[in-house]
């Protein structure tokens, strides 16, 4: 747009219609139109910069809430990740303890008290087992699934019998899952072609 330039042939024609006594005369601001115009493009591109960084600044903020909420929640789940480590070995004994005392409990053994001590062991691991599924915590199956890294640890070959090669034909240490993510893995046997 054209810029308006006050010259003093304007003023004074101005000046001319109105007296100096006229209360709507005001003087003139040092600015002219053209550079009131450019100011307010400045201030808009301003406006609409800092409007921009406001929003990405906004988006930042949220996603670090939503990151930090997401550690909070991780946290909760697997911060008994270390303490169920432990655990899980103790359930080892006693699982083993259990086999044992019913291998000594069979029906032509009339010892009462192993009976009974065998009858206790068994809950005390059925108990255990229900607080790790309260909790998330998972005895893993594998026999008879395929070999996984991240859930396994291949510590014998077996021939293959009866079975698909690459499948685990034995448990030798139980795995266990925590919420989905493996804390122990399982150490298996898996199934080979046997060589003749």
């Amino acid at each position: 747009s054209p810029c308006v330039f006050s010259t003093a042939a304007q003023q004074r024609s101005t000046g001319d219609e109105c007296g100096p006594e006229d209360p709507h005369d005001e003087p003139k601001h040092p600015l002219s139109d053209c550079a009131l115009e450019h100011k307010a493009i400045k201030l808009e591109e301003q406006v609409r910069d800092l409007t921009e960084r406001y929003r990405k600044a906004l988006a930042d903020s949220e996603n670090v809430r939503r990151r930090t909420q997401k550690f909070v929640e991780d946290a909760k789940l697997f911060g008994i990740q270390s303490f169920c480590r432990d655990l899980v070995e103790v359930a080892d004994i006693l699982e083993k303890t259990a086999e044992s005392a019913a291998g000594e409990a069979e029906p032509s053994n009339p010892n009462p008290t192993l009976k009974k001590i065998y009858e206790g062991l068994s809950l005390i691991e059925a108990k255990l087992q229900s607080v790790f599924a309260k909790h998330g915590l998972q005895k893993m199956n594998p026999v008879g699934g395929r070999y996984d890294p991240y859930d396994h640890e291949i510590v014998c070959h077996v021939p293959a019998e009866g079975m698909q090669p690459g499948t685990i034909a034995l448990v030798t240490q139980d795995g266990y899952k925590l919420h989905g993510r493996t804390i122990r893995h399982a150490l298996v046997g898996v199934a080979v072609e046997s060589q003749e």
